[in-house]
Order: structure tokens, then sequence, then C-alpha cells
């Protein structure tokens, strides 16, 4: 092997790299365990209530690390918490930066996808236009959106297309207006305004994208993850380690719509709070006569406000018993002569609203108040009262100063030492905020800030105009809300509102179990394939458990450089790579034991095993790096983590058993060492084998044919069962003290949800929930309110005094509660569907292509696809046959085409092999026959399909036995894959080439073209 020192120069390099990267994520794990163990020496760890504050404790621990300082010399610098080798010293924050990420199924959290409504950004680059064709189209597009596969703006460009007739999208009253004046002219054609309505679209998303990123960079999680999901509108946020998902979905949805408004005095408004009351006082007066009641009104005119207020409190305090006669609207109280207008019972809100708001009733309001407008302000916690304003809007419902001036927004504290956030406004905002400043102080009035529609504060002006564009909001809310509301407002607010589609949250006790299941399989896995390759490869072998230990260091090591996020689909794709790099080594070694049988010296049978097994190696490794490919651009979350390391471990694997390998043989070889390759059991095994694979294949066609037909029916009957991802929904994983009798849990779950699916996960204790109750609502009112309706289902089987917050957080010393909740609308449900199928699609459709190029027949490339859907098929006849009895779930979801896509990599891997060794013997044995080409390549790598097969197989019974409940349906459909699999390379695709090759003259055909290349 040429460049030698190249190549141990750059392993070693390598390798060092891997340690270095990898350090961080070891002192990283070093201070989180600090962290918890000051956090349970400072809260008793048995106490349940003290859960939060042994959370809020670690974060404490963490953040003193990040914001603490030291003094050097005259400079203050972060503290230092790591120094490597006496070298380099480095801060809590570059720890944590350089540390591998852990993914929510490992270190828990929330993950969601968020949906921009396009919709809502279309109006607003119409201003709102109240054309009925354009609106038309925007309804027609929501239709359209329930079946398509297209984006709503291409919806809408169609819906609007069908209806438009004379109207045109570049109408003053649509898209032609003042604010797109600069770009849409009245003359442009219906595809020049398409053109930039859509620029303005992926604007407005951008924009979106940069203010969620801002929100989520000051939410305060470790490696947060946001990313953009095509052009769907449609933004990926992961927050590893966030435990409120309350806040969360608050930090990520809030519109942040802030706006400064002058209010009406209550003086101003208690006669107008009066006369509507009374109007619904005499309207429940069947008996008065409609003069009696115009008297009243006239009356009521004619008193003082000092009268009115004391004549309803007469009639309250006169007549307790019967309230709802003399005070309808519900007035607890009227304003002190401030902004507050009246106090009413919060239950309330909406009627108040309605009855205040009605066409009717607004009608007597004075002129100059005709365009007042009635806000609540922010309510008090565990308070049954609410407090409205009443606003001095206008007609376009504009506020004299927006949010938009905001250049700044910090947490603070008021004159009370309350939270409170102090903001900062660019000059244009400074001056006009200085103006309204002045007008309040000269009026004696009152300037309301108002949030999302929620008057945050509304204070007097007593110090005269505030020039410096600075302003405070205060209110009722705890330090943390300050913290979001400064954060929400100093990332600025979304140009749509936004909507989580897809949302999941994992618990952090379920996250150390996957982990811990997950190393436990690992090592056992790996123990198995070391002790192997040494048992059948002798001494040869452990130089392959030594590229082994180096392909998986190599693996963490890039995973962390690259700041990939570690998952356990992740995990299980290490472990699958450590068959790949098994696959690898054994292809290389049986090559060199054909050449020591062939009588040649043992240097030259290493240099020219290594050299025959090198195209058997690459091919499958790119059919199956292809699938990985795939599966990586149509996967998302924790699929794309296992296509990711799948990658990167083929990669390493190619590097380590083509390269180290190599090295450590010739090293050996060079110093005088022997090398069988083999061990006194395993040297002449499979050494004699002659089974006519071609005699049995009408056998094998007749066996497959009977298993594609009951799959085939059992998919038509059974069908299979789809998880949320493919349907919508809500799931929850739940956890209990004793074994949980499905049948019974599911009724009681039935008379709540009218519908829900009950399967155990794990053990019989753990349930999996799923319920179609409202999917098609997002909202977190609904969020809610499936998950009060689930404890309150639930709670006669839980333990006795277990409180709704401790069911949530899965509280108490056996994680009792629930473990991780996910939901998935329907709308999303179905693009993964259909990305899903694709994605299978387009992996067949790349592979006949590859094999295609490199056989040059489609015999081959038939004969592959053939057992790649023949596989497929039984693979999801068997999950339809058996998902209704098996003890784990077998739900068809993301992970399982990370499955089926994996199954199909594998299956084309043996297969390939097989049709190298093919194309290799017809070379060089001319003389023989076609068929006997065929018997005598099957029986040749028989050896390394078998060998390759079972330690597969062993890793992956490993990881069913002892991994994560989660990945046990995937891990089913791979070991069943792999007994497929294997069977079909033999009995399938080589036999179906050699059936449609043997035809007329194209087997001879083919034997030339293969001597022809070869020549050349």
């Amino acid at each position: 092997m040429q460049n030698k020192g190249i190549i141990k120069l750059f392993a070693i390099l390598f390798g060092l790299v891997s340690i270095y990267q990898l350090s961080f994520t070891f002192k990283a794990n070093q201070i989180e365990d600090a962290a918890k163990t000051a956090a349970v020496a400072q809260y008793d760890e048995t106490v349940n209530s003290y859960q939060d504050l042994r959370n809020q404790a670690e974060i404490n621990y963490i953040d003193s690390l990040k914001t603490s300082k030291i003094k050097v010399g005259d400079e203050f610098e972060p503290i230092e918490v790591y120094n490597l080798l006496g070298v380099s010293q480095y801060t809590y924050s570059e720890v944590e930066s350089n540390a591998m990420k852990l993914g929510l199924d490992l270190k828990g959290g929330i993950n969601a996808i968020i949906q921009i409504s396009v919709k809502d950004i279309l109006k607003g680059l119409a201003n709102n236009s109240s054309d009925p064709v354009f609106n038309k189209a925007l309804d027609d597009a929501e239709d359209l959106q329930t079946d398509a596969q297209e984006s709503y703006l291409e919806s809408f460009f169609r819906a609007f297309d069908a209806i438009k007739g004379d109207t045109k999208l570049a109408s003053p009253d649509i898209f032609a207006n003042r604010d797109l004046s600069d770009v849409i002219k009245f003359d442009m054609s219906d595809d020049e305004v398409k053109g930039i309505i859509e620029t303005k679209i992926d604007e407005s998303i951008v924009s979106a994208f940069e203010v969620l990123r801002n929100r989520i960079d000051g939410f305060g999680v470790s490696s947060p993850n946001i990313q953009r999901l095509g052009n769907s509108g449609r933004i990926l946020i992961e927050l590893p380690g966030a435990k409120d998902k309350k806040r969360v979905v608050d930090i990520i949805t809030k519109t942040a719509q802030l706006q400064f408004w002058e209010t009406y005095k209550s003086q101003e408004m208690t006669p107008y709070l009066f006369q509507v009351n009374q109007a619904l006082v005499e309207a429940n007066k069947a008996e008065e006569t409609e003069e009696e009641v115009a008297e009243d009104v006239a009356q009521t005119e004619e008193d003082t406000t000092a009268d009115v207020i004391d004549d309803l409190t007469g009639q309250i305090e006169s007549d307790s018993t019967n309230v709802a006669d003399v005070n309808p609207l519900g007035i607890q109280g009227y304003g002190n002569g401030g902004s507050i207008i009246g106090t009413f019972l919060a239950k309330d809100k909406e009627k108040v609203l309605a009855e205040l708001n009605s066409s009717k009733n607004r009608a007597t309001l004075p002129a100059e108040m005709r365009y007042a407008k009635f806000v609540w302000g922010i309510q008090e916690k565990d308070s049954e009262f609410a407090q409205l304003y009443a606003i001095k809007s206008n007609r376009d419902d504009q506020p004299e100063l927006s949010g938009a001036v905001i250049t700044d927004a910090r947490q603070d504290y008021d004159q009370l030492s309350r939270p409170a956030v102090s903001m900062q406004m660019n000059a244009k905002g400074s001056k006009t905020w200085e103006e309204m400043t002045k007008k309040a102080y000269e009026t004696q009035g009152y300037i309301a800030i108002v949030l999302d529609n929620i008057v945050y504060s509304a204070p007097s002006v007593s110090s005269g105009a505030i020039a410096g564009g600075r302003s405070q909001i205060s209110g009722s809310f705890s330090l943390t809300e300050a913290v979001d509301l400064a954060n929400v407002l100093r990332a600025g607010k979304l140009p749509a509102s936004a909507e989580i589609v897809q949302a999941e949250e994992i618990g952090p006790s379920l996250g150390q179990e996957a982990i811990d299941s997950g190393m436990k399989s690992f090592i056992i896995a790996l123990a198995f394939v070391l002790l192997w390759m040494v048992f059948y490869y002798g001494k040869a072998g452990i130089f392959a458990d030594i590229a082994l230990l180096l392909n998986i260091l190599l693996i963490f090591g890039v995973l962390a450089s690259l700041g990939a996020v570690l998952t356990l689909p992740g995990i299980a794709g290490i472990v699958l790579t450590i068959g790949i790099s098994v696959d690898a080594n054994v292809l290389i070694f049986e090559r060199i034991r054909e050449e020591l049988a062939k009588g040649k010296s043992q240097k030259e049978s290493i240099k020219d095993g290594f050299s025959n097994a090198l195209s058997s190696i690459l091919d499958a490794n790119i059919t199956t790096g292809l699938t990985a490919l795939i599966l990586f651009v149509f996967g998302t979350g924790p699929i794309k983590g296992f296509a990711t390391t799948l990658i990167i471990g083929i990669l390493t694997s190619l590097f380590t058993a083509i390269f180290i390998t190599r090295l450590l043989l010739d090293w050996y070889a060079n110093r005088g060492g022997k090398l069988d390759f083999s061990t006194a059991m395993t040297k002449g095994l499979f050494k004699n084998i002659n089974i006519n694979f071609l005699k049995k294949r009408k056998i094998a066609y007749v066996i497959s044919g009977v298993l594609l037909l009951a799959s085939l029916g059992s998919l038509f009957t059974n069908k299979l069962d789809q998880g949320i991802d493919f349907v919508g929904g809500r799931t929850y994983q739940v956890r209990f003290e004793q074994p949980m009798s499905i049948e019974e849990v599911k009724s009681d779950l039935n008379a709540v949800f009218n519908s829900a699916e009950v399967k155990t996960i794990g053990g019989d204790n753990q349930l999996k929930i799923s319920t179609k109750y409202k999917v098609d609502e997002n909202s977190t009112e609904v969020d809610e309110e499936v998950q009060s309706k689930l404890f309150g289902a639930l709670q006669k089987y839980l333990p006795d005094g277990m409180t709704y917050q401790e069911f949530l957080d899965g509280s108490g010393d056996a994680k009792v509660g629930k473990m991780s909740s996910s939901k998935v609308s329907p709308t999303i449900a179905d693009d993964i569907k259909t990305s899903s199928l694709w994605a299978v699609l387009g992996s067949l459709v790349v592979v006949f292509l590859y094999i295609l190029f490199r056989f040059k027949r489609w015999q081959f490339s038939l004969g592959a696809v053939a057992a790649v859907f023949h596989d497929v098929l039984i693979v999801l006849g068997i999950f339809s046959l058996t998902w209704k009895f098996m003890p784990f779930s077998m739900e068809i979801d993301q992970a399982f085409i990370a499955a089926i896509l994996t199954v199909i990599g594998y299956s084309l891997n043996d297969t390939v092999v097989v049709f190298d060794r093919i194309r290799e013997f017809l070379n060089e044995h001319t003389s023989w026959e076609f068929g006997k080409t065929i018997n005598a390549s099957l029986n040749s790598t028989l050896s390394r399909t078998l060998n390759t097969s079972v330690t597969t197989l062993v890793v992956l019974l490993a990881m069913f036995a002892f991994g994560a409940d989660s990945l046990r349906g995937l891990l089913f459909a791979l070991i069943v894959g792999v007994l497929v699999g294997t069977y079909s390379s033999m009995f399938i695709a080589t036999p179906l080439m050699y059936d449609t090759a043997k035809k007329g003259d194209a087997a001879e055909s083919l034997k030339k073209k293969v001597k022809e290349e070869d020549e050349a």
C-alpha cells in the first residue's frame, strides 16, 4: 500500500481531534452532574413538591457559571471551568458549545413544527383587502389544502385563477396598493405579480424565522435547534432540556403586537356602562311598556355621574338577593377616576364585550367616542376578576405608536420592586412618545401599553413629557414572564400568526432511561462483535477489532465536531454501523483466505485480497449510503439523526476497514507474524459447500409467492397500524405503579374521547395512549383540555393524592405519570406520509440507476429492485399480520420508514456483493456455463453472507432485548429485513437475473460485455 506515512499521520490526527472534541462532552457532563448534586443537597430529593425547585436550582447553578466573572488585571473575564492540558482555558459557555448535542429523546425537552400562516401574510400584503374575489380565493385555498401536496400560496393562485373573471392581482384593491406601489404596477400581468408575491412571502417567512431564532436564543436552553423546512412556511424548533411546555408555546406563538394608546377616563365611560346595564334591565322587564323604558333612559341621561353610581350601588345593596335583575351586566365596581372603567367577573368577559360592542348599544355613544375600543387588562393569577379599559381608537384601528419602534427591551423592576420590562425606542418613536406623554401630562390623561390586545399597564404621566424614548411595562407577572416578554419584544413581532402543527414533549427521566438502555445495548452488541471476529478470524480479528474501535471513536468525534445532534435512532445508526464495518472486514478477510488457498504468500494474499474486495466494498457501501442520503433528505428530527450517523459511519467504516486494517496487517506481516485468517474451529467452514441454488429457485419462487400473497391480503384487509405521524392526533406515554388492563383503560378513555387507542410499551405498567379528539384544533387551550381529560380518566389508576401537575411532570420515585407526549396535525401527517412514500420510491429508482450504471445490464437492476420490492412487501405484511397481538408497538411512522430504507440498503448490500462475484467469475471462467457461474458465485460468497448476517442480527437482537421501548418496532422491522434480505439475495435477486439473462443470447452477450470492460 502506497503513502502509508500520510495515512498514519491522518489517522493519528483524526483520532486526536476526535478525543479533543469529546473531552468537552465529558467536562460538560461533570458540570451537569455537579449541578444535580448541588440541587439535591439544597432540596430534599424525596420531597415530590420540591421537584420544580430542584430543577430551578440546577439551572441557577449552570447560569452562575455562565455569568460569573473574575478579575484579570483591570478587566473582568468569564470564569474558567476547564483547563485542557494546561494549554487552553475554557469558560462553561465554550465547553457547552463544543460538547456533543443530545437530542430530545436522550435529554428530554420539547420539539415543535411551527406553521407560519401564509394566509395572514397575503392579507397583510393586500392591506386586509375586502375584495370578494380575493377573500373567496383565500377560503378556497384552505379547502384545496386538505388533500393537496402544494403550498398554500400555490393553492391560493390556483383558486384565484379559477374565479377571478376580470379581477387582476394587480388591482388597487388587492396587491397594487400604496404599500406595494414601488414593486407592483397597475398594468402588470398576474404572472408577473405572482413572482413578486412569492418573493414577498419568502421574505416574510425568513423574517419569522429570524424572529423565532432570536426568541429561542434568549430562552435559556442549551443547544437549541431551529431550521426552515423547505418552502412550506414550516419551521422546526427543538429545545433539549426545556420542561415548561406552556412557556415554550407562549414564546413561540406570541405575535408581540405592541401598541400605545390614549385611554378614556373612567368618568367618561361610566354613563355608557350604566346605560348598557339599564338597557338589559329594561329588556328583562317584559311587563314594562316602551313609554316607561323611554322615561327611564331620559332620566338616566339627566343624572350626574355621581348620582348614577350612587343609584346603582344603592340598588345592589338594597336587593342583594336578586342582583341579576338590577345588574345583568355583572358590574363588580367602577373605576375611581383612573384609566380602569370597570371591574367584572372574569367568566363574564365575552358576554360583557358582546353587549358593549353591539351595534344597538354603540349607537348611543357620543360621536367623538364612536371608535372607542374596549380592552381587558392583564389578569392577576388566581383572580376571578378582570378589569376593563377603553382606548381611543380610530377608523383604521391604527395606534399612534406601535412596537415597531422598539430597539431594545430588558427585564427590569418598577418602583414597587415588581418585575417589569424596560424598553428603548428609535428616534422616530422617541419623538412620538414625547408628544404622547406631553399631551397626557397636560390633559391628566393615561397611556395604555397594549400587548396582543391585553392592557399590561395604563399609567398617568406625572412629570411632564418623557424624552429619550424610554418606557416601561409593569404588571402582575413573574420574573420569568418578564424575562420572556422582554425577549419577545426585543426579537420583534411575527409577520403572521404561528400555529404549532406538530409537537413532541419528552420528560428528562425518560430521556435518561433511553441513554441507559441505548448504552447497554451498544456495549452488549459491541462486545459480541469483538469476540466473534477473534473467534472466527483469530489474530486477524484482533486487528479488525482495533479498526472497529477506532471507527466508533471517529464517529462520535465527527458528530461532536460537526455539532450534529445525537438521538436514540442515531445510536441505532451507530450500532448498525458496527455491522457495516464488520461486513467490510469480512469481505476483505474472506478474499484473503481465498488467495491463501490458491497457494500465494501471506503478503501477496493480503495485497490481492484487499484489491479484489475493494469493488464489492465500494458497491455495497454506496448503495447503502444512497438510501441513507435519501433518508437524510426526506427525514426530520430523530430520523435525520439516524441518517446522519449512518452516513458518517459508512465513511469512517470505509476508512478504517480499507486503510487502518491494511496498515495493521502489513505491519504484522512485515514483522514476520503469521496470520491464518481463521481458527481451528473455523478453518474449513463453508469451504467445500456446493449448493445448486438455481435448482431450488422454483421452490423459492413458490415460497415467496405465498408470502407475498399473504402479505398483500393482510395489507388490504387487516391493514397497518398507522401512527399519528401518518393520520394526525395526540399521543401520550403514561407510566403507572402497577400492571394495567388495556381494555379497562381503553373503556374509560373512550367514555371521554369517544375514540382512543391504548397499547403497552415496554412493561405492562406503561401505556401508549393515542386519540384523535379535536385533532383539527391546535390551540394551547385544546392541548390543555385533552391533557386534563386524560388525567381525569386515569386518576383512579394513579397514586392517591397525585396532583394534575405531578401527573404532567411524571413525578415520584417510580416516575409515575405522563412520560412523554406528541401531537401531529392532519395536514402535516398527510405531508409526512407523502414524503415517506417518495423516500421509498426515490431510493428504489436511485439504486436501480446505480446498479444499471455499475453493471451495464438491466437484468442486474431488475433482479436487485425486484428483491427489494419482495423484502419491503414481506416486512409490511408481517407488520400487518402481527400488529394486533405483538407485545410492543408496531405503529407505522417515520421511524418505520427509516427501517424500511435501511432494509433496502442492507438487501442491496448483500445482492451487490453476489453480483460483483458473478461479474468476476464471468471474466475468469469463460468456459463455464452461465448456470454454473451463478451457483459458484453464490457458494463462494456464502461465508461472507452468513457471517455478516449473523453479526448484524446479533447486534439488532441485543438492541431489541435491551434497548429503548420506543425503538422496538424499528428494530423488529430491521431484524425481519435482515433475514428476508439475506434470503432474497440468494433466492430471488440472482435467480431472477439468471432467468431474464439466459433467454436468447443475453447470457453470452453479458459474458462478452463483462470481458470487454475488464480488458478496457
